[in-house]
């Protein structure tokens, strides 16, 4: 990236203080007893600070009463974005799948799924979404295919050029069952069961690390790689302005030529009460996280910035799905070799790391450790909840939806807000009976399928508190709505004088100002209960969140934030605190509500 100007001041002592915020790199020059001139600031690429919403299309609008969500349900409410101060949206997959896994099985990623619309309704959206200033991001899913796909079907046939398009394996006999074949190793599904699934007409087992109607790609064959950038041309040609990359991890697999022609089997686990066809049998040494599948995220943004160069516009952005540890996460940023990599990969350390039990040494922690590993000039970014798992404020606790939104808000980078957590809405209640998903369905029964199911992540939105909370006119909807869609939703919380959406929305016009676009943080713990993060920025507002994460009343001293100078009036309140916008905090002791969350604004840094 560009170095930072500096700006001149003439002075005897001159102190340089470079710092990273979100990626932004800005510098001061700091001289003593004189008033500084506001700093020049880099200006930002439009994804840098942006707000970006998930869309779970088949859960978000439905505009025709067929109980699904659609894309001229998603248009007829392009609006609430512009309100809640959204810049961009993602939706999850858009084409045509058979919808075992809801649109994570493709069968023809060149198409848009029949349930959700026509091309025409997706040429629409855009328009109206570019028209009014919004982002659209596709949700691109290149580690398999639907085996309803042709590629699928060719692949099986071995017409030219297919044959090895998918991960296809001969297996090994059965000891035990001359008349039966066994895998050709012991790798488990992400979804239960072995990995390989056996092809009667082919006469092979293929890979699939998800459902058996999903199977793998051979990224290892150039063509399927040349295809994966063709569909993102297509879609680029359209008008997307970029795409959130599915499953990434999964990409690659060991290499049978390097183990003597056959696919190494996975270690065990050593976890004794896991069989053999459970996930978490065998640690994934040789299933995930390869280091060659990088290149291909490389050549990928290659791409990406080759198809900005030619056809001028807007960045056109690649955000990656990568649940890895920390070091292998940061690889998708880049190496040191200085290839580039997606523009960010998605921080899931909200999800797998903290929980209601954590204190606020644990958030602190675990936020650091993100900015800490990130690469010189990344762009940091955070995600509170998606359609993988238990909602935001199910994970936590309710008291906590705004504190956990304000962080989201105020720390650097973008800020990933998945359907619903607007609003706070909590997970649904989803019945064996009705249990649609997959992965519920494959690894559980009715006494363990909650353990496993992401139904209650799905549930449809929650417009009003009309019949199936405004979701649809019709008589059903394809999951059962929250049973508490009267009491959290939109048409309330925007008619109500104190509400998590107008919470949300004073947090989204907060980002506008600089001190939370390019200042610099600070963070501590305060108390085993109560975190603060400052932002900071040489002749601009300090803002500073106090959040008292713990189940108890917290008192705090202010003194002991770092940049914080008293008096400071309230910005935002979470709904539940006694202070609201414009009171006055002078004291140098506060006392917080369990979830209690404060924005205070300060005066500058002198």
């Amino acid at each position: 990236m560009k170095s930072a100007k500096l700006f001149g001041v003439t002075a005897i002592v001159m102190v340089g203080l470079a710092l990273i915020a979100g990626g932004v790199t800005w510098a001061v020059l700091a001289t003593r007893g004189s008033t500084l001139p506001p700093p020049e600031l880099k200006p930002l690429d439009w994804w840098e600070h942006c707000v970006l919403y998930q869309i779970y299309p088949r859960s978000f609008k439905d505009s025709d009463g067929d109980g699904i969500g659609d894309l001229q349900g998603i248009i007829q409410e392009l609006e609430h974005f512009v309100e809640a101060g959204v810049d961009a949206i993602w939706m999850s997959p858009i084409f045509t799948s058979p919808m075992v896994d809801f649109g994570y099985d493709i069968s023809d990623f060149y198409n848009i799924h029949d349930e959700y619309g026509t091309m025409e309704d997706f040429e629409q959206l855009l328009e109206k979404a570019h028209s009014l200033g919004l982002k659209v991001l596709l949700d691109f899913v290149p580690n398999h295919a639907s085996t309803e796909s042709q590629y699928f079907k060719d692949s099986v046939q071995r017409k030219a050029g297919f044959e090895d398009y998918f991960m296809w394996a001969d297996g090994f006999p059965d000891p035990n069952n001359a008349s039966n074949t066994l895998p050709p190793s012991n790798w488990v599904s992400q979804f239960g069961g072995s990995a390989w699934e056996w092809n009667s007409e082919r006469q092979q087992f293929y890979l699939h690390q998800f459902a058996v109607e999903q199977a793998d790609f051979n990224f290892r064959n150039p063509d399927v790689q040349k295809e994966m950038i063709n569909i993102m041309k297509f879609w680029l040609d359209k008008g997307a302005d970029g795409f959130r990359v599915d499953a990434l991890p999964y990409l690659m697999e060991a290499d049978p030529a390097d183990h003597g022609g056959r696919y190494p089997d996975d270690p065990l686990s050593g976890i004794s009460h896991f069989q053999p066809h459970q996930l978490g049998y065998t640690i994934p040494l040789y299933t995930k996280d390869l280091i060659e599948l990088y290149d291909v995220v490389y050549e990928w943004r290659e791409f990406a910035d080759r198809y900005l160069e030619e056809r001028g516009g807007d960045t056109r952005v690649l955000f990656s799905e990568a649940y890895a540890n920390v070091t292998m996460t940061m690889l998708y940023y880049g190496n040191e070799q200085g290839e580039t990599g997606a523009h960010l990969p998605f921080n899931f350390d909200f999800i797998t790391d903290l929980s209601a039990e954590s204190n606020a040494r644990d958030f602190v922690y675990i936020i650091l450790r993100w900015l800490t590993y990130m690469p010189y000039g990344g762009v940091a970014n955070w995600v509170f909840g998606n359609h993988d798992n238990n909602r935001m404020p199910t994970r936590f606790r309710d008291s906590m939806v705004d504190g956990l939104n304000s962080l989201n808000m105020l720390l650097p980078g973008v800020a990933v807000t998945y359907q619903g957590e607007e609003i706070g809405m909590r997970d649904g209640y989803v019945s064996w009976e009705d249990t649609v998903d997959v992965e519920a369905c494959n690894r559980g029964d009715p006494d363990t399928y909650h353990l496993y199911s992401r139904d209650p992540a799905r549930t449809p939105f929650h417009w009003d508190n009309s019949s199936h909370a405004g979701f649809t006119i019709g008589p059903s909807t394809w999951l059962p709505v929250a049973d508490d869609y009267t009491e959290i939703n939109l048409a309330k919380q925007m008619e109500d004088p104190i509400s998590h959406f107008k919470v949300y929305q004073e947090l989204s016009s907060l980002r506008k100002e600089k001190t939370l676009s390019h200042g610099a943080y600070d963070m501590r713990a305060l108390s085993d209960h109560t975190l603060y993060l400052t932002r900071y920025l040489s002749s601009h507002d300090t803002l500073v969140l106090v959040f008292n994460v713990g189940e108890i009343t917290d008192t705090i001293r202010l003194d002991r934030v770092a940049h914080l100078q008293l008096p400071a009036t309230v910005s935002v309140s979470s709904i539940h605190s006694s202070r609201r916008k414009g009171d006055q905090i002078t004291g140098e002791q506060l006392t917080l509500s369990p979830g209690e969350a404060l924005v205070l604004r300060a005066a500058p840094n002198s």
